[in-house]
């Protein structure tokens, strides 16, 4: 009788077995978003913060050299601020290095699996350098963790749409700065 009382309780070991790989699962999830969600919300150091608004600065004036070493330093100062990730991928990006943009999202996704602006951004990227498919596993991966409406997905379905940027070879560019000397 205590047997079957304790039975109803917590149920038969064949609704334990059924129900343990759910429950699982669901607890890695939780720990996974709580961890996440812990590493992306903290500030950076005083002096890395300053160096990538210096940074942001340089690259917004259109000197990418300045912004990547300020990023550098940043990363130097607060190696575990995984968002500096994401201003060195953006530089590098605006420089053409998409693969070294691409490395950079990918680190930052190591860190921060979750990272809504990573996933973006390096679907972005693999559209620039004709990866097309790829970046479409970004944009359902994007869908599934928040949904077709959030920014993230809407600006990579976006740049999805727009295609990659065919460059145009001109005759300038093929042909050396030549001067016709006449021989007498």
């Amino acid at each position: 009788m205590a047997d079957q009382a304790h039975s109803r309780r917590i149920g038969t070991p064949e609704t334990i077995m059924r129900f343990a790989p759910a429950a699982a699962a669901l607890s890695l999830a939780l720990v996974m978003t709580a961890s996440a969600s812990m590493g992306a919300d903290r500030e950076p150091a005083p002096r890395a913060a300053m160096l990538i608004a210096e940074g942001r600065a340089a690259l917004e004036a259109g000197d990418t050299q300045v912004a990547i070493d300020s990023f550098e330093a940043a990363l130097t100062v607060d190696p575990g601020y995984t968002p500096i990730f994401l201003e060195l991928a953006r530089a590098a990006r605006s420089d053409e290095l998409q693969g070294k943009a691409i490395r950079y999202y990918r680190e930052a996704l190591t860190r921060d699996p979750g990272n809504l602006a990573a996933i973006s951004g390096e679907g972005a990227a693999l559209v620039e350098k004709g990866a097309v498919e790829k970046a479409r596993l970004n944009l359902a991966k994007l869908e599934s963790l928040c949904g077709e409406a959030c920014p993230e997905t809407q600006r990579l379905a976006q740049t999805i749409a727009q295609g990659t940027k065919q460059r145009v070879l001109t005759a300038e560019m093929v042909l050396p700065d030549t001067e016709v000397v006449q021989s007498n």
